[in-house]
Formats: C-alpha cells, structure tokens, sequence
C-alpha cells in the first residue's frame, strides 16, 4: 500500500446510559476498510447488534480469501444480517435487536472504494469542497423527502426520523445498498462514516467548513465532536464517526492555485 489513507475515529455516549454504537477501521490484504453500526433493541441488546453486526463484517474483511468486489461486499452484509437473525432468541419485541451498518472498503493500490448500508447511518464524501451524501436512509423521513413532502433540513430533527424500513435483524431478506462497481478515488478525498447521532447535528456547510480547519482526521472529528458536545442536547443519542483521508484534503486547492484557509493546530 502507498500510505495516502489515514482513518481515525470517535465514538460518544451522548446522554444515553450506554453505548450501542460500534465501529471498526484496519488494513487487511485486500485494502483498507471502515465499519460502523448503530444498534438498536430491548434489555441493552442494540449493543450486542452492533457488536456482532461489525464483528462479522471486520473478520470477512480481513479475510484473505474475501476479494475486493462488490459482490462479495454485499455478501458479508447478507452474513452478518443471517447472523443477528441467528441469535435473536426470542419473538419478543422487547427482545430483539436490529442495527444500521455502513462500511467503506479501498482496494489495496488506494485507487477504488466500495461502500455499503443498510439503515440511516451514512456515508458522506467531501471533493474539493462539494459534499455529496452517497448513501440513502432507509427510514420513513427520507421516503418522505423524496416525495417532497418535508425538506432536507426537517429531515434532521423529523420526530419519526428513527423509523427505520430496513436493518440487519429485521425479519426477512435485505437488500445492502453496494455501488455497482468501484468508484475511483481522487487525492484529497475526505470520507465520513456516521450514526445518525452524529450527522444530525450538521448541514453540508458545516461539514466541508470543519474539514477545511483540519490538519488530520482526528482534527476534524475532534472539531465536530466539540460542535456536539457544546449544544448540550438533552437527549443526545449516541453519536459515532470514522474519518477516512485520501492523501490530505488540504492540499487540494478548492478557491484557486492558492489555498490560505485558516487550519486546527495538529493534536
């Protein structure tokens, strides 16, 4: 591998009792990869949904026989819904669990990306300035803003913004939302992965302006992370992210040959 992607990640308790976000990043033969689930169920087993939901996801990335494509990609998202499935237990809703999970996988010559999702965690990918949200939500407000019965922004505080129409765990088949082919990659792309504890509290414009402050992945998370922690919401959720840099975002001039954007100090 040529060294351009660096990963780095934070995962918050919010005003919840516990955590049922999980997430993931490493490198294995086939490529660099992110995961991150968002759980949900009774008696704290959204926790566990997460858990399992990126612990098959991670072993079936990093093994060797698994090559990059994206059926294969699909096919470990199939798998770990089989695997919530698995160990549901009981027919209680109390009782079961389910999760969101987006993943973001780069070939090993850092060249291509494949992502997946299922659910309302997201994936969104910054280009020279333009941000561009490259997952749909499976929920009952995204139905709603493609038929244009709510805007984009009410999207992030709809009260029925949590009403999922798919997850791994619920019952019956999934269908992952896996890009048809690889997508190539461009230096100084920037990648968020994101529950939706932590995308809510942000419009595009206040993504890209974080980004351009940063010297590192860790900055940008860090900055967001602030922005969150000092609107003090009552009732925060949980909030997760994976930053994933192609190269440094930076150094690509986004007004011009010159870029004097002011940046974070490197923690």
């Amino acid at each position: 591998m040529s060294g351009r992607i660096r990963l780095a990640c934070c995962s918050e308790q919010g005003a919840r009792t516990y955590n049922e976000d999980t997430l993931a990043h490493g490198a294995a033969r086939y490529g660099h990869y992110a995961v991150l689930a968002d759980g949900a169920g009774g008696h704290r087993r959204g926790g566990e949904a997460s858990l399992r939901a990126v612990a098959c996801l991670e072993r079936l990335l990093r093994d060797d026989t698994v090559a990059f494509s994206p059926a294969n990609l699909t096919q470990i998202v199939r798998l770990a819904h089989s695997e919530l499935l698995h160990h549901q237990g009981s027919d209680s809703p109390e009782a079961r669990m389910h999760s969101t999970v987006v993943a973001l996988w780069i070939s090993d010559d850092e060249r291509h990306a494949l992502w997946t999702h299922v659910g309302d965690s997201r994936l969104y990918r910054l280009r020279r300035g333009r941000v561009d949200i490259v997952t749909t939500d499976d929920s009952v407000v995204q139905q709603m803003l493609l038929a244009g019965l709510i805007s984009a922004e009410q999207v992030r505080s709809h009260p029925q913004k949590n009403q999922l129409l798919a997850a791994l765990g619920m019952e019956g088949d999934i269908e992952p939302h896996t890009v048809a082919r690889p997508v190539e990659l461009q230096d100084g792309d920037a990648f968020l992965l994101c529950s939706d504890g932590w995308w809510e509290g942000f419009s595009d414009d206040d993504l890209a302006a974080s980004l351009e402050r940063a010297l590192a992945p860790q900055d940008w998370l860090a900055d967001m992370r602030s922005q969150i922690a000092a609107r003090a919401k009552p009732r925060q959720d949980n909030y997760s992210a994976i930053a994933v840099w192609v190269g440094d975002p930076g150094e690509i001039p986004l007004y011009g040959d010159e870029d004097t954007r002011p940046r974070l100090p490197s923690t």
